[in-house]
């Protein structure tokens, strides 16, 4: 009897176990479809990618799959709806030549993004204006395209030129990137503490106001934390930063700080987290790249290609960095391979280390007032959302955490729509009065 007992106590056991790992294995698999399903469900848009012109051609362009990040095949396997297009000038001198050169750059990234949504692939993708617009193109099963403009830069010293920009579909502008512009201080002056406005220029000022008037979103990622305070106090609608994290997770300069989220908050604004590895740890980033220095100089020589140093890129050519730029994701992909089966090779940043920042920033001034961007094809992506085809993982990890379809929709776009609503509103009321 007693052997008896102890078998039908050994069964039993072996049964929960087997019934706990059946319960584990649901739950699991709840969490996933949860996730996919939300996923399908909300609409997800991503502030920032970059983009080159020479892949807006009839015989390359975003229809196929190309190296790029982002490209119409990649959102549609990664469920990514709206991608904000970015007509990107680096900062030059400011002089009448420079502006005019810039402006050349920037008029023929308006001119490839129309290109695609006008004649290589309008049954695929539309360019939206509003909200509404954002709305109707996905119902229609189109992806949907915006225009951001990074740097003001092209623009001299015309302020014309935002009606010019905002025809053109640029629904937000920042006033300066890397270095200093007519308008605005960048954040780069942190290093050495030489400013050249001490935050916005008169010339900056009035563009707030232009931009406000107009129905444009001012876009405060690059420019300084005085400059950014300066265009809050004088804006009359909400501002974004189109792809900043959080500086007390990382202190790196493109990060907002408590003071500047909590601005923000007040500003009724949104903050767009952005899956920028040196903008989310550093340290883990720092230790990444230097191990795959070597891999990658390895990969370029033996593909026959030039490879340079993130130090080095200010010295480039503009035809060096284009090739650079150009080969850049493959020469990355391959390494990043090798990488991954080598033994003992340091982590990357991954996406738990991106949704801390949105933990965290969620956590300090509410759910409302946050956003998603990856500066794709602009030295954005990080493991497990490398590039717009991995981008459900961004919502899988959200789902893991413990927040709600309602939050993953503010977080996937309805808070960036909410702000672009009312900077438009904020617009139409100057306009009529």
């Amino acid at each position: 009897m007693k052997h008896f007992i102890c078998l039908l106590s050994i069964l039993s056991v072996l049964s929960c176990g087997e019934t706990n790992k059946k319960e584990h294995d649901t739950a699991q698999e709840t969490v996933l479809e949860k996730a996919k399903r939300i996923h399908e469900k909300v609409i997800t848009i991503d502030t920032h990618n970059d983009i080159n012109v020479h892949n807006f051609t009839d015989s390359l362009n975003y229809t196929q799959r190309l190296e790029t990040q982002i490209n119409l095949p990649k959102m549609e396997e990664g469920g990514l709806d709206v991608s904000w297009l970015i007509v990107y000038t680096g900062q030059d001198t400011l002089t009448d030549e420079g502006y005019a050169k810039a402006e050349q750059n920037a008029i023929s990234k308006f001119e490839s993004i129309h290109r695609l949504c006008e004649e290589i692939a309008p049954d695929k993708i539309d360019l939206a204006l509003t909200s509404d617009d954002v709305k109707r193109i996905h119902a229609s099963g189109k992806k949907v395209a915006m225009i951001g403009v990074e740097n003001a830069y092209p623009m001299g010293n015309d302020l014309t030129n935002f009606k010019k920009y905002y025809d053109l579909g640029a629904r937000y502008i920042s006033l300066a990137h890397n270095g200093h512009s007519q308008f605005s201080d960048s954040n780069t002056g942190e290093k050495d503490s030489v400013w050249l406005h001490n935050g916005l220029s008169k010339l900056g000022q009035e563009a707030v106001k232009e931009m406000n008037r107009l129905g444009i979103m001012v876009d405060v990622s690059h420019p300084s934390k005085e400059a950014m305070k300066q265009m809050i106090a004088l804006s009359k609608a909400p501002i974004i930063a189109s792809h900043s994290s959080a500086r007390a997770l990382c202190n790196h300069s493109r990060n907002l700080d408590d003071e500047q989220l909590k601005l923000m908050k007040e500003n009724g604004g949104v903050v767009q987290t952005v899956a920028f590895s040196s903008y989310l740890n550093t340290e883990k980033d720092e230790t990444y790249n230097a191990y795959m220095k070597s891999i990658l100089e390895k990969v370029a020589d033996s593909m026959g290609l030039e490879w340079y140093t993130r130090d080095q890129f200010s010295s480039l050519t503009d035809t060096q960095k284009e090739t650079f730029m150009k080969n850049y994701p493959k020469v990355k992909k391959i390494g990043i391979s090798i990488a991954d089966k080598t033994a003992g090779a340091p982590p990357m940043v991954d996406v738990a280390d991106f949704v801390d920042h949105i933990d965290y920033i969620v956590d300090l001034i509410g759910i409302d007032y946050v956003g998603i961007s990856s500066d794709f094809d602009g030295g954005g992506g990080i493991k497990g959302w490398s590039d717009a085809s991995e981008t459900f993982n961004v919502t899988l990890e959200l789902v893991k955490r413990g927040y709600t379809e309602e939050e993953i929709a503010k977080l996937w776009g309805e808070n960036l729509l909410r702000v672009l609503d009312e900077v438009q509103a904020v617009a139409k009321g100057m306009q009529e009065s």
